[in-house]
């Protein structure tokens, strides 16, 4: 692994927060962390995750694992160890065969001392709340899935999932979700490092409600052409949003990008 970007005139050492300018070697679960860490001090803070190739697929045959790879996975890793909660659309559930966060040892011990459970709990974003809630994303999970629908959404999907475990959660006065008041239902939680890993379709709500606090995006040295999604999708916004480059990591080929919003 090699940090790109910021460049400094001193090379930094392991201590003062990441390994040295140009190491190449595989950083520790630990140095990961420190150079994803959330800032400090803010009531909620919302990251994204995605992957895309060079010609702009976020998915392969309707998954991104196929343009993923090892360092990428580690990321992944860090980033949900990092996090309060992970918030998923229900397409990515169902298309992905999503399972609960679990339990890293390696991360026991900070999750501790930052007041967090043993691994972020799962917040899935649905409408229709058609879902299989015998999956053990429901009936498995170290903390109960969340689930985010609208206040008129169906009664007898909302008891399916109650069943299941899941704590189901209004974030929006119809039938939908909205982004912006679903940061504050889990913000008041007490979920305030959230996470979300897509799909597109989730990723540009977020992006079009102006909640979008950082993103964190592998490009990944693949060409797969075909019809495939951007990273983001739905509806535009009137007015690009500016986001400021604040770490550019590389392996293998593969860049990790961070941006948080100007």
């Amino acid at each position: 692994m090699r940090r790109l970007f910021p460049v400094t005139e001193e090379t930094a050492a392991p201590a003062s927060g990441g390994p040295a300018e140009g190491d190449e070697g595989e950083w520790s679960l630990a140095e990961l962390a420190r150079a994803y860490a959330y800032p400090a001090g803010r009531e909620a803070w919302l990251r994204a995750n995605m992957v895309s190739t060079l010609d702009g697929a976020a998915q392969h045959d309707g998954r991104s694992q196929p343009i993923s790879g090892a360092a990428d996975m580690r990321i992944f890793g860090t980033l949900r160890a990092l996090a309060d909660v992970v918030v998923v659309g229900a397409e990515t559930v169902r298309q992905e065969g999503y399972r609960p966060a679990r339990a890293r040892a390696e991360f026991a011990a900070a999750r501790a001392a930052a007041g967090q459970g043993a691994a972020a709990a799962v917040a899935v974003v649905t409408a229709s709340l058609d879902l299989d809630f015998s999956l053990p994303l429901f009936t498995s999970p170290l903390v109960p899935t969340l689930v985010l629908t609208g206040a008129a959404a169906a009664p007898d999907r909302v008891a399916a999932a109650e069943r299941a475990g899941a704590l189901v959660l209004a974030a929006g006065d119809g039938a939908g979700v909205d982004p912006a008041r679903a940061v504050r239902v889990l913000a008041g939680l007490g979920h305030t490092r959230l996470l979300t890993e897509g799909g597109p379709r989730l990723l540009g709500q977020f992006v079009a409600a102006g909640v979008l606090d950082e993103l964190c995006l592998t490009v990944s040295p693949m060409l797969t052409a075909g019809g495939a999604q951007r990273i983001s999708g739905g509806p535009g916004v009137s007015v690009p949003r500016r986001f400021e480059l604040v770490s550019l990591l590389e392996e293998a080929g593969f860049l990790f990008s961070r941006y948080q919003r100007s």
